[in-house]
Formats: C-alpha cells, sequence, structure tokens
C-alpha cells in the first residue's frame, strides 16, 4: 500500500518539491525522504512484462555504475503489484542474464502516480504512462520527460541530463545542445550587451572543470 501527499490535479513542474510518498518496493519499504542528500531518476513504466519496459530496465541496470559515480539513485514505479515486480525482475536476470539491483515501487492505487501528475485523475489505468523525473538531493523537480508507451526513453540521455543539471546547478555556467561532461560550458549572457561591435558575447564558452 503507498502513501503520498496529495499535490490536487495539477502537474508537478519543474522547481517544486518532489510529493513525499511511502510505499512497498522490491528493496522493501522505501520513502521519498530515503533519498535526500542526492540525486535521484524516478521514473514510472506501464507495465511489468512488457517489450519496450524490458528494455528500459535493462539499460538503466547496465548503467547502473554511472549513476552511482554521479551520487543518483535510481526508483522505478509502476501500477503492478509488488509480487508482479518481483516475478519480473527474477524473469529479466533468468532470460538476459542482467540483475536489477534498484528499487521498483508498487503503485496500484495509482496514489503515487497521480501526486507525480505520471497518471491522469480520470485514468482507469497507466498504460500510456512513461515519465521520468529528476530530483535534486533537496528533493525539488529539475527535469521531467514524458513519452508515449511506444516509444522507450534513452538511458544515456538521463545520463547527461544529470550530469548537466550536476554541473549547471549554481548557474555559474550552462549546458548547450548535446553537451557531454568533460566538454566546453557556457558563460552566461552578461546583463548588458558588450560594446565594440563584438558578436559573441551571447554564446561565449568555458572550459569545463
Amino acid at each position: 500500500m503507498s502513501e503520498t501527499i496529495d499535490t490536487g490535479e495539477r502537474p508537478l513542474r519543474i522547481g517544486e518539491t518532489a510529493p513525499s510518498f511511502s510505499a512497498r518496493s522490491t528493496k522493501g519499504p522505501v520513502k521519498l525522504a530515503d533519498y535526500r542528500g542526492r540525486w535521484l531518476v524516478f521514473f514510472s513504466h506501464p507495465a511489468d512484462f512488457t517489450p519496450v519496459c524490458t528494455t528500459e530496465f535493462i539499460a538503466f541496470a547496465k548503467r547502473q555504475a554511472d549513476f552511482d559515480a554521479l551520487d543518483c539513485a535510481l526508483l522505478g514505479l509502476s501500477v503492478d503489484s509488488l509480487y508482479s515486480h518481483l516475478a519480473w525482475v527474477r524473469a529479466i536476470e533468468a532470460q538476459f542474464g542482467v540483475a536489477i539491483d534498484f528499487p521498483i515501487v508498487e503503485d496500484p492505487s495509482m496514489a503515487v502516480g497521480r501526486a507525480y501528475g505520471m497518471i491522469d485523475a480520470a485514468a482507469e489505468d497507466s498504460s500510456a504512462v512513461r515519465a521520468t523525473y529528476i530530483i535534486d538531493p533537496e528533493g525539488i523537480v529539475r527535469a521531467i520527460n514524458v513519452y508515449p508507451h511506444t516509444v522507450g526513453r534513452s538511458v544515456d540521455e538521463i545520463l547527461r541530463t544529470v550530469a548537466a543539471l550536476q554541473r549547471t546547478a549554481d548557474g555559474s555556467v550552462l549546458a548547450p545542445e548535446g553537451w557531454q561532461p568533460g566538454q566546453p560550458l557556457l558563460a552566461p549572457a552578461p546583463e548588458r550587451m558588450m560594446e565594440g561591435g563584438d558578436l559573441g558575447w551571447f554564446c561565449r564558452t568555458v572550459e569545463a572543470s
């Protein structure tokens, strides 16, 4: 059984506090508060034992060490029961030789999904939900992406986004299109246009540290 703080029907937005919850998972009871002090990728999937979701979970598991290196935890969720999650995890390991070491939360009442806006308030199931929330160490939502059930997420892009959010968190630099760790970043635009005909003022790079 899941317990959440209700945020109403308005979708969760970037910059807001992630709704608190406690629930059962494949790794025992979990609370959102357990992840304070580190980054978290919290993601929902439409259903266990489905093709696209299986490829995503295998990809997340294979990149677990890369998320660990960023001090970023992984937490999955679906409306399926804990027993279904456990059976699916065992099937993935038996079929593909990949262990899913991060927790998967059960949400049969859809309470957590609705609190986060993963599920429409009027929906009867979560078949169209594939949402990802990147939450910072203070519990603030820093990025959200949502895909239809027919299209899988890019784990590489989620890793890149976490790294970019961490690198730009203090506001001193910006991450350009396609930025990867180790590449130059952008300096924030000055408050006033620079004089002297220098047209590069709005897109100056700084070396990554």
